[in-house]
């Protein structure tokens, strides 16, 4: 935010402590408290850019003190605690939840500074700031903000109010939880001081008080960078005339705030925090940091989720205890990701997704672009009028459009299918997915759910008859695997070979709202890897067994009641040995008409013969992808290399012709 030259801030009170209006202004901000709920908006400014994360992140920090100084400067920061909302936040979308931001002990309310324009796109932002010479104790804080959530359930009750506890804000954010069971609330708690007696608080004010003087300035920078109160420490320290450790003090066991929760704290034992985190019925998403100096998070957030029961984690090893400050931390996408974003009581993946901007896409993919290098996808496709084309220019840009294909071994063609729709065409395809990757029946061995995070973030559903007919009335690009969990751990020898159901599964609903299906291909799986034991050696060892039994019973079955192969779904991970890298292949057939044959398909016979006619296609396009490869000089990363070398790693490696 360094380029904003200008900024502007609404304050929004509905607490009891706001009786007065009045305008506050300064060269950043223009601060207007009145008991209304409205909350103005203004264009976004561009975020500095850097390619280095240390350099981002000081840019970040420092915007952040300098606007919290402006703030304090201003004339704004006395009186009693209240809310604002960043004008920067553009309008959300349509029926936007309303998200409470509780700052950490600095009170500020400037932690999520980095992600106004973001987070304004999904939400109706306020923001708690507590001024420095508060003295509220943290009682009053919480009813202050209870007092703002019931007001605001009231006027709008199906609808849920995210509460986003930062550090000491997150107990704010539990003790609110924990009065109002009643109340649809979601926590969003980042690296939540739950535990401040285990912190580091009390060891870094007794070091204040015996390190020498000319040590003074880099205690100062100590707390910044462990504490989190970078604003605090930057206003009271410097130039202040008193001595470190009565800084220190000030900011610590001056705050009444923060003292009067450690008391709190003090006067509870063990059984009585126990018993308050069981009264939180609320929904909860932690975001704990694996280099979090102050507290330790990683433990906490694991308590947390035994104690709570609705409570997922998402952890960052390499970040700190200011996590929301982080310049690679992008907390859209870990909540849309985590698929916590909902705008009614209850999640509706269709409805309630939220499509990428470029930069959170770019984020989410800069992981898997070795993939782009190492496989170096071949796509082409099919116009209207039969003729194959290079690309995806065969696929429509205009929905409903259903694409049907052969699931790889893992599904290693997902992150290549998906990423150039997206990159070429910025077309989201919507996958039709497993439930295990949403949820689990029973805790056990089975990867940790936010192993799925980027799929979701990308608007994989679970697979549902109700989920289906949704993404069909929404025009949305679908990807559709009838072969399902057996076609992507299928066995030896069965390369490219589909299992599909007998009947139909698709067909009519499609045909219901004129969907363009689209049959296609993909070949290269056996070009990167060798499949030394499958499903059926496995089941032979005893240790193996036993451990694709527990898999399963952790996950929800599907096609229970189907006969055949497919309804094999045993989760297992068969053992590979990778080769040297081949290349992926993409034949995406002619797209088939089901507008107008609404009436036609309603006949079981009709849609059956469409369904075979599909599945034909698919198998056409497999062989057409598996004869073409063997003219391809490039089919080998050894030969792609040399020329990715002379023309650039971006540039697009010829194949064998059309």
């Amino acid at each position: 935010m360094a380029a904003i030259s200008t900024g502007a801030y609404t304050v929004a009170g509905v607490s009891p402590l706001l009786h007065s209006c009045h305008r506050v202004t300064s060269a950043r901000f223009n601060f207007l408290v009145r008991p209304s709920a409205t909350a103005g908006r203004s264009a976004a400014s561009p975020m500095p850019s850097n390619n280095s994360k240390t350099e981002k992140t000081t840019l970040i920090m420092k915007d952040y003190m300098e606007w919290s100084k402006d703030m304090i400067g201003s004339g704004s920061d006395g009186g009693p605690p209240r809310w604002f909302s960043p004008l920067e936040c553009g309008p959300p979308i349509k029926d936007s939840p309303l998200l409470f931001y509780l700052p950490g002990i600095d009170g500020a309310g400037l932690g999520l500074i980095k992600h106004h324009r973001r987070l304004g796109r999904i939400f109706n932002i306020w923001c708690l700031h507590v001024p420095v010479s508060d003295r509220t104790l943290f009682s009053d804080l919480v009813h202050l903000v209870e007092a703002t959530v019931r007001s605001e359930h009231h006027h709008a009750p199906r609808r849920p109010i995210y509460l986003l506890g930062e550090s000491f804000g997150g107990c704010l954010a539990l003790a609110v939880a924990a009065r109002n069971p009643h109340i649809d609330l979601a926590l969003i708690l980042a690296n939540p001081a739950t535990r401040l007696r285990e912190s580091q608080l009390q060891t870094l004010i007794t070091l204040s008080e015996v390190i020498p003087e000319q040590l003074h300035p880099s205690m100062v920078k100590m707390l910044s960078v462990t504490t989190g109160v970078p604003a605090r420490v930057a206003v009271t320290i410097p130039g202040s005339g008193h001595p470190l450790q009565q800084a220190v003090a000030e900011l610590f066991r001056g705050d009444v705030a923060f003292s009067s929760y450690l008391a709190f704290e003090q006067e509870n034992d063990e059984k009585g925090r126990s018993s308050r985190l069981h009264a939180v019925k609320a929904q909860t998403l932690v975001l704990s940091s694996g280099k979090d100096h102050l507290i330790p998070s990683l433990e906490e957030s694991e308590k947390l989720r035994q104690m709570l029961p609705n409570c997922e984690i998402r952890r960052f090893n390499n970040s700190g205890h200011v996590l929301l400050l982080e310049a690679d931390f992008n907390l859209v996408t870990v909540i849309t990701g985590a698929n916590f974003y909902r705008r009614g009581r209850h999640l509706d993946f269709v409805t309630d997704f939220v499509p990428p901007s470029t930069s959170e896409f770019d984020s989410v993919y800069q992981p898997y672009r070795w993939m782009e290098v190492a496989f170096n996808p071949v796509m082409i496709s099919t116009l209207e009028n039969g003729n194959i084309v290079r690309g995806l220019t065969g696929i429509p840009s205009e929905g409903p459009v259903l694409l049907v294909g052969y699931h790889m071994m893992l599904g290693l063609e997902l992150v290549p299918l998906v990423s150039r729709l997206w990159n070429e065409h910025k077309i989201v395809l919507r996958g039709i997915a497993h439930p295990l990757m949403f949820k689990r029946l029973r805790e056990g061995n089975m990867p940790v759910l936010s192993m799925y995070d980027d799929y979701r973030f990308m608007g994989a559903v679970p697979v549902s008859a109700t989920n289906f007919y949704k993404l069909l009335s929404s025009k949305s690009h679908m990807l559709l695997y009838p072969g399902g969990m057996r076609e992507a751990l299928h066995r030896k020898g069965e390369e490219y070979k589909l299992f599909w159901p007998e009947q139909s599964e698709f067909v009519r609903m499609a045909a219901r709202f004129g969907a363009k299906i689209i049959p296609f291909g993909t070949v290269g799986e056996d070009d990167i890897g060798q499949m030394l034991l499958d499903y059926d050696d496995l089941m032979k060892i005893p240790y193996f067994k036993a451990g694709i039994e527990e898999l399963t019973g952790q996950v929800e079955k599907l096609r229970s009641d189907t006969g055949g192969e497919v309804s094999n779904q045993d989760v297992h991970l068969p053992i590979i040995l990778p080769k040297v890298p081949g290349r992926f292949y993409f034949y995406f057939g002619k797209p088939i008409e089901t507008e107008g044959r609404k009436e036609e398909l309603k006949s079981r016979e009709k849609a059956h013969e469409l369904y075979l006619e599909v599945k034909s296609e698919v198998e056409r396009c497999i062989d057409y992808l598996k004869e073409k490869r063997e003219n391809d000089p490039y089919r080998n990363i050894m030969a792609r290399l040399p020329y990715q070398a002379s023309h650039g790693f971006d540039s697009e490696v010829p194949t064998f012709d059309l």
